[in-house]
């Protein structure tokens, strides 16, 4: 897991206005928040975090004010739905040794049988419990040679070890289905009425 260090500033104005000063200097507002102490409201630089961010559960090192440092993960991520750069980011404090629960996502190898089948990802992010500072990013489990009906489960994906099921052991993760033909039987009723007629 990547460790990414961060420095950060207390930040004092709240609302639009100044969320919108914020985002002009390229930079990004935040609150700090977990172990119940008070939220902390922060300024984070936006191109360091955009970059920091292209990791999955990536921990943060943050320098607050060159006064203390914290450890945080990312909680809450919101973008421009349009032009996709950060609005606002929630971190949650973590230490090391401190069990946290997240999403790790779920990739697939191998090949599905050979026929006219579709793999539906019914969970695309897995939820898991893992030590703060040794969160895997993500996790692969085989689809080889799997048909129609078959479906790989929370207790099927192997995970790093110190990393444990945040879900039911039976929770399906992936399924495989058969392929839906290209003619409804909508469109084949309406053909038989109008052949009657």
């Amino acid at each position: 897991m990547s460790e990414v260090k961060l420095t950060a500033e207390t930040r004092s104005e709240f609302g639009k206005g100044a969320a919108r000063r914020i985002r002009r200097d390229n930079k990004v507002p935040g609150v700090l928040y977990g172990r119940g102490s008070d939220p902390i409201h922060l300024t984070l630089p936006g191109h360091e975090l955009l970059l920091a961010l292209r990791t999955s559960n990536v921990l943060i090192s943050l320098d607050i004010d060159g006064k203390t440092n914290e450890l945080a993960i990312p909680k809450s991520v919101q973008r421009d739905p349009i032009k996709g750069y950060l609005e606002h980011v929630d971190l949650q404090l973590v230490k090391r040794g401190e069990q946290v629960n997240v999403e790790i996502y779920v990739h697939t190898e191998g090949e599905l049988a050979p026929g006219a089948f579709l793999l539906e990802h019914v969970l695309n992010a897995l939820p898991v419990e893992a030590e703060a500072t040794h969160i895997p990013e993500s996790v692969t489990v085989s689809i080889e040679g799997l048909s129609a009906g078959d479906s790989v489960l929370a207790k099927d994906i192997p995970l790093p070890k110190g990393t444990k099921l945040a879900v039911e052991e039976d929770t399906v993760v992936l399924q495989v289905l058969a392929a839906q033909a290209e003619e409804s039987e909508g469109e084949a009723g309406e053909g038989d009425a109008a052949a009657e007629a």
